[in-house]
């Protein structure tokens, strides 16, 4: 099968995915827009007419980010609304308080390889935000996205996730690091694969009501994603970078692909797809070699049967936000 292609590529910014565009009209949520590749995200929207939504757990700094977006766009729909992806009650609180349709929901905020922490039920903390939070988040707006794709020939999601996901399938059997060792690196991984499975099983289960997900990958970028980096690793990454092996962006960039997965037609109408560099990425076997900066996704993410089983495990463990 082709890869889907577009005009973009890895040094575009979120200023030419938006550019010409008119998205007057659209109601978009941005989760973690408060910095980083989450707040040009939301300005690039914004810049473009979109009524956005920050969705951040530190409300202050929400604020801040919703007065330089709106001192720099101009624009007077910029909204902030609080989430603490990894306790329920926040995501219910949140659900219950959207009102009316949705047209696009970006779920862009993360955590990053910190030591092990868990959540009051016990789930492992980077899976429980970047993956279950957002699950929850998405079926509890499921029907405000249906809404919004009835509007407008579809809604979409955007799922961020990473090359990291290389590195760990999603253990089923001990999602939450209750029996096997604790490495945060592969807990990371774990979250990041889960997002790529959440927009596979996503778009099969709600493609009837227009909604498509699609997982991009921003690429490199030095943001407060990397606090828990050691010092040893951030100075390997450095002579990866000084040698040519990996290549950084800048948020602006890095905010690039989840535009064009939010905006572009060639990914309007059909989703579980992995973006990388404003591409559709190809499929690699789970054995291949991939090295630093790999521009592939792995087949344990892609897997339907798996994706399948993930959602219902996720419903299991979420269904009570609600």
């Amino acid at each position: 099968m082709q890869l889907i292609q577009t005009d973009f590529n890895a040094t575009s910014t979120a200023e030419d995915v938006i550019a010409g565009r008119d998205l007057s009209g659209l109601r978009a949520i941005v989760t973690g827009a408060a910095a980083g590749i989450g707040i040009e995200t939301a300005r690039a929207l914004a810049h473009a007419g979109a009524d956005v939504t920050l969705a951040v757990r530190d409300s202050n700094a929400g604020r801040a980010a919703a007065e330089d977006i709106t001192t720099d766009s101009g624009s007077v729909a910029v909204h902030i609304a609080e989430i603490d992806l990894a306790d329920r009650a926040s995501v219910g609180r949140f659900v219950n308080g959207w009102k009316g349709p949705l047209h696009l929901l970006i779920n862009n905020a993360g955590i990053m390889a910190g030591p092990l922490s868990r959540t009051r039920e016990g789930w492992e903390l980077q899976f429980a935000t970047n993956h279950l939070g957002h699950f929850a988040l998405a079926r509890g707006l499921h029907s405000a996205l249906a809404a919004g794709a009835a509007q407008r020939h579809g809604a979409r999601i955007v799922g961020l996730s990473s090359s990291a996901h290389t590195r760990a399938p999603v253990d089923l059997d001990d999602l939450h690091f209750l029996r096997r060792p604790y490495d945060p690196w592969t807990a990371y991984a774990q979250s990041k694969t889960a997002v790529v499975l959440f927009c596979v099983e996503a778009s099969r289960r709600w493609a009837a009501d227009g909604i498509v997900a699609n997982a991009v990958n921003p690429g490199g970028i030095k943001t407060g994603l990397q606090k828990h980096v050691s010092p040893d690793l951030q100075r390997t990454w450095d002579a990866a970078e000084a040698a040519g092996d990996i290549t950084l962006k800048t948020p602006q960039q890095g905010a690039a692909t989840t535009l064009v997965a939010a905006l572009t037609p060639e990914f309007g109408s059909t989703g579980g797809h992995y973006l990388n560099n404003g591409n559709e990425a190809p499929t690699v076997p789970n054995d291949t070699d991939l090295g630093y900066e790999t521009h592939a996704v792995r087949q344990w993410a892609k897997d339907p049967e798996t994706a399948r089983t993930l959602w219902d495990v996720s419903t299991a463990l979420t269904d009570t936000a609600f």
